[in-house]
């Protein structure tokens, strides 16, 4: 089959590779219908990670059609069509009932990977995959991306304004203009926030915030940033803020912008070991956030949102790409010609 492989910094390439099948008993083999770029693929791609052995394939968001399961799958049959969320929680331990599966205390290998490919091993499929209603063909394109979306960005965004305690009337700043930021702030619209005031320098982001429910667009960085939305909120700072980003500027500035006792939702992967602890302290702001719980979040409120048409998330995907045009889908997104890429498979 093919995969795409990463090479090294500023090459993905498609080879082909063995088909993946059943290693476990709880295994799910899937036919990928959509997969697609994330924008945490991408610190590899520039360089800014320790790149990972040749053989390694960034995928970890995607659509599929099961092929064949384990012995133990008693949730899913051969031609179901899913979403195969990036962590794979198993629904019963303590952290999976709280309803933080992204950090499922049974799983260590809670990762999707492998995802931007023809075929996919999904594991701990029995609870973790979400089953669609009918079939891929049944859905449009636009749909089959808001579909592709609640893999990982979508969830993510929601797990940001949960953590943050998004309320209704509420005012949210969005740090973070990329696939995740922009469904943070469908999320803190879903949640009832009255003001959401988004941050992005970039004119098709700002656009598509405003489509999604901001209110306000914030274009400065840093005490700038700070300045502004203290203007926009009288003084006082925002109820929740949703850190998108992972940068120490982006996490200093959400514990800015928050005003004493809000709460930071942080959803941007840490890049950074320095953290702040005397703002939080001094203003009673607390910190949450992590790993997105996809699973739970899908079953209990995101999926029955796109099937209603209540939320369109797909809106995020602004390039379609071929699986043998994988390198260009990376690329286009590390300049920013692209919010985040789909790869369509045949």
């Amino acid at each position: 089959m093919k995969s795409a492989v990463f090479i090294e910094p500023g090459k993905v390439e498609v080879q082909d590779v063995d088909m993946p099948k059943i290693e476990k008993d709880d295994d799910v083999i899937l036919k990928v219908v959509r997969t697609c770029v994330c924008g945490s693929d991408l610190w590899s791609y520039r360089g800014l990670d320790e790149y990972k052995k040749k053989t390694y394939n960034n995928g970890h968001e995607a659509l599929g059609v099961v092929e064949t399961v384990g012995k133990d799958i008693t949730t899913l049959q051969p031609g179901d069509f899913v979403i195969v969320p990036f962590t794979h929680g198993c629904g019963h331990c303590a952290a999976c009932l709280a309803g933080y599966d992204g950090s499922c205390l049974n799983h260590s290998d809670n990762f999707t990977q492998s995802a931007q490919a023809e075929y996919l091993r999904a594991q701990h499929g029995e609870w973790s995959l979400v089953k669609v209603p009918g079939k891929p063909e049944d859905y449009s394109d636009e749909m089959l991306d808001s579909l592709l979306a609640l893999s990982d960005v979508m969830a993510t965004g929601y797990h940001a304004a949960r953590t943050a305690d998004v309320q209704k009337g509420d005012t949210a700043v969005v740090i973070g203009d990329g696939a995740v930021g922009l469904c943070g702030v469908i999320s803190a619209k879903l949640r009832g926030a009255k003001q959401i005031i988004a941050m992005s320098r970039h004119e098709d982001r700002q656009k598509l915030a405003k489509e999604f429910g901001a209110t306000d667009i914030i274009a400065e960085r840093g005490d700038e940033a700070v300045k502004k939305v203290m203007e926009l909120t009288h003084g006082n700072g925002a109820d929740a803020v949703l850190e998108c980003v992972g940068t120490e500027l982006s996490t200093q500035t959400a514990l800015d912008v928050a005003r004493p006792g809000a709460k930071v939702g942080r959803v941007g992967l840490p890049h950074s070991g320095n953290l702040d602890v005397v703002t939080p302290f001094g203003k009673n702001i607390a910190l949450a956030g992590g790993i997105a719980s996809v699973t739970t979040y899908d079953r209990q409120e995101l999926l029955d949102a796109v099937l209603s048409g209540a939320i369109h998330p797909g809106k995020v995907f602004t390039g379609k790409y071929k699986l043998e045009d994988i390198n260009q889908a990376y690329k286009d997104m590390a300049e920013r010609n692209t919010i985040k890429a789909t790869v369509v498979n045949d």
